[in-house]
């Protein structure tokens, strides 16, 4: 389902449904994790993000090849994510495989910047997880970095996933990086411990 008016649901994304957890996915581009992650857990509802309107319809496409009823797609930007979920209304954030910007000068773009971490911590819960994959090793240790600056807890760090074999729900990226012999990293961390609406970042 097509979201048009997300900041009408912000507070209530889950009020007097059958969800017990709401999930994000920032940049679900084709859907093919989305589409996965949604079947392996039907009792969470997952919303996720698409810039691309042409990535978005292939996503909805394949949701609604599947049936999927506990899937919401909305048409925009990571930027705008407080002004569509309510501070702590988030339980789990994924990041796959986001835009590394290797330029220096644009790193403030990086979805794993401290800006960007700061609008994650508003929108978790407590206790609320932010899932990261990437192929690129240099935003990989970037984020590590920026992690640490803005207090969230490492709960697991893994420079090759898919060594022993494919361990999680793979992306179309993914897929395509496994199928050539990349290494896969993934960071699971925990939302920082200051109150939702603070800032833990310097």
């Amino acid at each position: 389902m097509l979201v048009t008016e997300p900041e009408a649901l912000r507070g209530g994304w889950l009020g007097g449904s059958e969800y017990g957890e709401l999930h994000v996915e920032l940049g679900c581009g084709k859907g093919r994790f989305t589409v996965e992650a949604a079947k392996e857990a039907p009792e969470v509802l997952l919303a996720a993000l698409e810039k691309s309107a042409d990535a978005m319809v292939i996503a909805l496409e394949r949701a609604a090849a599947e049936g999927l009823r506990n899937v919401r797609f909305i048409h925009a930007f990571a930027d705008d994510l407080s002004g569509y979920f309510a501070p702590g209304e988030v339980s789990r954030i994924y990041l796959n495989f986001c835009d590394p910007w290797p330029a220096n000068r644009h790193a403030k773009r990086r979805l794993t910047s401290r800006r960007f971490l700061e609008l994650y911590n508003r929108a978790l819960c407590p206790g609320g997880e932010i899932y990261l994959k990437t192929d690129n090793l240099p935003l990989f240790e970037f984020s590590l970095h920026e992690i640490e600056l803005c207090g969230f807890v490492p709960r697991r760090v893994v420079y090759d996933l898919h060594k022993n074999g494919p361990a999680d729900v793979m992306s179309d990226y993914e897929l395509k990086f496994y199928n050539q012999g990349a290494p896969i990293y993934q960071c699971i961390i925990q939302r920082a411990a200051a109150a939702i609406n603070s800032s833990p970042c310097p």
